[in-house]
């Protein structure tokens, strides 16, 4: 029987960069100095630069920006979501701009546990149906996979969770 290991062997990093493999779990907040932003059909509909990013281990950094920062009429149809263990009960919305509509594209969390209440009502975007979203001026990758949204900006190593096999990471 041959055993694959738990998680992967962290890719090799450079100076100024940062492993997804050095990021705690349980995960940590902290405040994001560069702006945000996340463009959707052709239409800027989020920008910030008064943003959070949660650090997981093997994740990419999720950002989450402040909702008076974002564009109104972008969210729209608002359902009840999964829980996060770490987070609490997420909010899911559709995301529409520019004359597009993009079901379950971003999330908030309305009464965060304790550790995460500093970002109660802030909204990360999925980068994958977006036009665009960038962390200063670094176009963002997204997170392989469906499920989860971390966003991937030059200087983040993986290897990243969310590609088939990882769920065990």
């Amino acid at each position: 029987m041959i055993r694959l290991p738990t998680h992967p062997t962290p890719d090799p990093i450079k100076p100024g960069e940062e492993s997804v493999w050095d990021y705690p779990r349980p995960p940590r907040l902290e405040p994001v100095r560069q702006r945000l932003r996340v463009v959707l059909g052709g239409a800027v509909i989020a920008e910030t630069d008064a943003g959070f990013r949660v650090l997981e281990t093997s994740h990419p950094p999720t950002y989450y920006l402040p909702p008076g920062d974002i564009a109104g009429g972008t969210l729209v149809n608002p359902r009840r979501a999964g829980i996060c263990e770490w987070k609490g009960q997420a909010r899911l919305f559709d995301v529409q701009g520019g004359g597009r509509m993009v079901p379950g594209a971003a999330w908030t969390y309305p009464d965060p546990t304790p550790d995460f209440r500093v970002i109660a009502g802030y909204v990360a975007f999925y980068a994958g149906p977006m036009d665009a979203c960038f962390v200063g001026g670094d176009p963002v990758t997204p997170q392989p996979g469906s499920f989860y949204g971390g966003w991937i900006t030059p200087g983040i190593v993986g290897p990243f969770k969310g590609t088939p096999g990882t769920m065990g990471w």
